[in-house]
């Protein structure tokens, strides 16, 4: 599914082969593994910008990995790495970005901006493979098996936090197999939210417009003042609850209250529910600056959320979930 076609011909034995009758890289036929390919790597190059900015506080991501792909890697194969693949095709990125929000968000504090250019990362060693590039190669195989939906911005930092727990296993005979068992279980999520990255679905009742309502019914039920006052000011779900939910609060959080959170919401059998009462619970959390803030003020809180005790969010959903 990543190597070239012209590659995997030669290591059939066919050590050259007349491009008229066969398919070669200028076929426009839709069924060419060429003209497949070509397309693909217009997905690749998004996938590729997004995993290279992978929680930028830490540096786990731009480290080696210590269970490299070998079979791709092995120069007897001659076998072409995304990042090679990446560095060297000159399509324009610019048909290729497919951000769901169409909001503008503010960027984090806790977050640093990550380097633009790709001559900024410190270069390899042959023989060896970042983990976004691990986390690349998944989310290229899974764009690849799932056509219908394919790669969407955003199903980075759903992958991170998984790829992250098992590449840092202290068991070394699990975390050797970060890869396949991430590959498992992002597949395994995504067959749960995938809805949220179509958006032909977004109106439709398991669409995400559909679940951002839901948020503020529920804080409706649970705190009818500050509902009134988000709904004075005009403050509505898709200008932060589409991120938090969407993106499963990744983005609002650094990576260990992230995995603690999801350590909660994986356990619960309605896991999706439960992450409804957790964003009501942080709404709920900083009531106080949001009766007192004006628009410009509240949204600035909603876009960066100010509370880091991820512990005191998922109690207080704990209490929202026992007085149903």
């Amino acid at each position: 599914m990543i190597i070239q076609p012209g590659i995997a011909k030669a290591n059939m034995g066919v050590s050259r082969e007349d491009v008229t009758f066969e398919d070669h890289p200028l076929n426009p036929n839709p069924d060419s593994r060429w003209n497949t390919y070509f397309k693909d790597n217009e997905v690749l190059l998004q996938i590729d910008k997004d995993v290279r900015r992978l929680c930028p506080d830490i540096s786990f991501f731009q480290r080696a990995t210590e269970y490299p792909c070998l079979l791709i890697l092995d120069p007897q194969n001659e076998f072409e790495t995304l990042r090679k693949r990446v560095e060297q095709t000159t399509l324009k990125s610019q048909t290729v970005a497919r951000n769901r929000s169409g909001v503008t968000n503010m960027s984090s504090p806790h977050k640093n901006s990550a380097p633009s250019s790709l001559n900024e990362y410190e270069v390899l060693p042959n023989g060896c493979e970042a983990h976004w590039e691990v986390v690349e190669r998944i989310l290229f195989i899974y764009a690849k098996l799932n056509p219908g939906i394919a790669y969407v911005q955003g199903m980075n930092e759903i992958v991170g936090p998984l790829y992250y727990t098992f590449a840092t296993d202290p068991n070394s005979e699990w975390k050797e197999h970060a890869e396949a068992d991430t590959f498992f279980c992002f597949t395994n999520l995504m067959a749960e939210i995938r809805d949220n990255f179509i958006k032909s679905l977004d109106d439709s009742q398991c669409g995400i417009t559909y679940k951002m309502e839901k948020v503020y019914s529920t804080l409706k039920e649970k705190d009818v003042e500050l509902y009134l006052k988000l709904q004075e000011q005009n403050i509505k779900p898709q200008f932060f609850a589409f991120r938090w939910l969407t993106l499963l609060l990744s983005q609002e959080f650094l990576l260990p209250d992230v995995i603690r959170i999801w350590d909660s919401l994986f356990a619960d059998d309605n896991r999706f529910d439960f992450l409804l009462l957790v964003c009501c619970a942080m709404l709920m959390l900083i009531r106080e600056q949001l009766l007192e803030g004006d628009f410009t003020v509240n949204m600035r809180l909603l876009q960066d959320y100010p509370i880091t005790d991820v512990c005191q969010i998922l109690q207080k959903a704990k209490e929202l979930q026992d007085s149903k």
